[in-house]
């Protein structure tokens, strides 16, 4: 993968450096900002870790201008796990919080995304951007068919969040299937509001864009939120079927492509 702008430099994690740059971000996003923890989680070296990670590809986001030698370089990681990896492991990191037979059943190729996250000074800008063309180059490599993953809001609180996760299960559930359901230990219901009362301005305000990117571009969600109580988060489980993707939708991966518009 190769540079896409003057200071920004995109690809997999190659060592262990590398993998601790990664979870250095993710310890600032997902421990300091939003209050997570988990049992590998190592609070004095600032690392947010799990027994997942040396299966995982790293896609890291890297500003050269800062400093490597304190992992301080990377402010941008996606970690990903294709189906083949998942099959020598054993699992997916999702089935802790979804069922996701239905899914595994199609016998397609299936890329596992999580861990996304941008550091806070990089947000807004193009950081989300590159990550996005990279993953593509990632999907169209490995002939991937289905992406998911869970994605979180902020919060285990849901009654601040029946817009949003009313409008996501009445306009955006994914066809039986592929449709994942949440597992009954941490459960929440999304069809928190009769569709008459759902309003989309406000839904779309109170959903993360991480969430909203992926509803553009033809994402479904399974059945059922999930409290994850170690990272302070009601989680949905997103999917994007490339099969299934509008000609719109699809032309952002065909034109990573080089293929005509």
């Amino acid at each position: 993968m190769t540079p896409t702008e003057p200071d920004f430099t995109i690809r997999l994690a190659r060592d262990d450096r590398d993998l601790r740059a990664a979870q250095r971000l993710r310890y600032k996003v997902f421990v300091e900002e939003l209050g997570g923890s988990g049992p590998l989680v190592d609070h004095a070296a600032r690392l947010e870790a799990d027994e997942f990670d040396p299966w995982f590809d790293h896609l890291l986001l890297i500003d050269t201008r800062r400093d490597a030698a304190a992992l301080e370089d990377v402010v941008g990681v996606y970690r990903l796990l294709t189906s083949d990896r998942a099959a020598r492991l054993g699992r997916f990191y999702s089935e802790g919080e979804y069922d996701l037979t239905p899914l595994k059943a199609t016998g397609r190729k299936l890329l596992e995304l999580g861990r996304s996250c941008v550091h806070r000074d990089y947000r807004g800008g193009t950081a989300m951007f590159h990550l996005w063309n990279a993953l593509a180059d990632y999907v169209l490599e490995r002939e991937i068919e289905i992406l998911f993953g869970v994605a979180s809001f902020h919060g285990t609180d849901t009654a601040p969040l029946r817009q949003p996760l009313a409008y996501l299960y009445h306009n955006h559930l994914a066809p039986a299937d592929i449709r994942v359901s949440a597992r009954p230990e941490h459960r929440q219901d999304m069809n928190l509001l009769p569709a008459d009362q759902v309003d989309r301005r406000a839904a779309m305000a109170a959903t993360p864009a991480l969430i909203k990117a992926y509803l553009r571009l033809g994402g479904f969600v399974g059945d059922g939120a999930w409290i994850d109580h170690d990272f302070n988060t009601t989680d949905v489980c997103l999917l994007m079927d490339t099969g299934r993707m509008s000609a719109k939708h699809r032309d952002f991966y065909v034109r990573k492509q080089g293929a005509p518009g």
